[in-house]
């Protein structure tokens, strides 16, 4: 039986990319090859339940949605992800896959809007970007990044412009890492240099506060 490691299946509110706001089943699969400093899903590296696909749509069904995201971890790191990415586009789901950009997202069904997060210096894993990735990019895709600090935002700036990104993406998303940089002062920043990119502030959070099954 086709299977994956799985933390938690939950109903949201999607609180970050382009559905923020809309009603959301997430998929939270377990294990995670990267270590991001700022990391708010740490308690998704290990443990788990190994789960059957059937039983992992069946447990998605129960909610009353049209958006499911897939997310982690890193749901890459387990190949049956792609498996069940297929089977959500089937069932007829608007379905995102959250990934690191660390991870080859050629295999990704083309129906599913990745959201590839590009990893910062101040995330201490920026040399696990895989850049071959952004030619694979669909204008149904999202690129987003986490932003620690000004040489952070002014990396991403340069990032955004040396791929094209903006022509490339539906959505350019910049967030703040909350414990080391305000929203006030990225929206600040995003201002005065008018950049085209849609401010995330974890729509989730400010709602719920940092917890797991939110």
């Amino acid at each position: 039986m086709q299977s994956l490691r799985i933390t938690e299946v939950f109903h949201s509110l999607q609180g970050e990319s382009r559905s923020v706001g809309l009603p959301t089943a997430f998929i939270r699969l377990t294990g995670c090859p990267l270590r991001c400093q700022y990391c708010d899903t740490a308690y998704a590296f290990h443990g788990g339940e190994q789960m059957g696909l059937t039983d992992i749509l069946r447990a998605t069904r129960q909610r009353k949605v049209d958006h499911v995201t897939v997310t982690g971890g890193e749901p890459l790191a387990q190949p049956n992800a792609i498996i069940l990415l297929q089977l959500l586009c089937d069932d007829g789901y608007q379905v995102s896959l959250e990934t690191s950009g660390a991870m080859d997202v050629s295999d990704v069904d083309p129906r599913v809007s990745v959201v590839l997060d590009l990893k910062t210096p101040g995330s201490k894993e920026v040399s696990r970007n895989l850049y071959s990735n952004i030619a694979l990019l669909k204008p149904i895709d999202q690129v987003k990044f986490v932003i620690c600090d000004r040489n952070d935002y002014d990396w991403a700036r340069f990032k955004v412009s040396e791929y094209n990104l903006l022509g490339l993406v539906d959505e350019v998303l910049f967030s703040a890492s909350h414990e080391q940089l305000s929203s006030t002062q990225l929206a600040d920043w995003i201002l005065e240099d008018e950049l085209q990119v849609r401010l995330q502030v974890q729509l989730h959070k400010l709602l719920w506060g940092d917890k797991p099954g939110v």
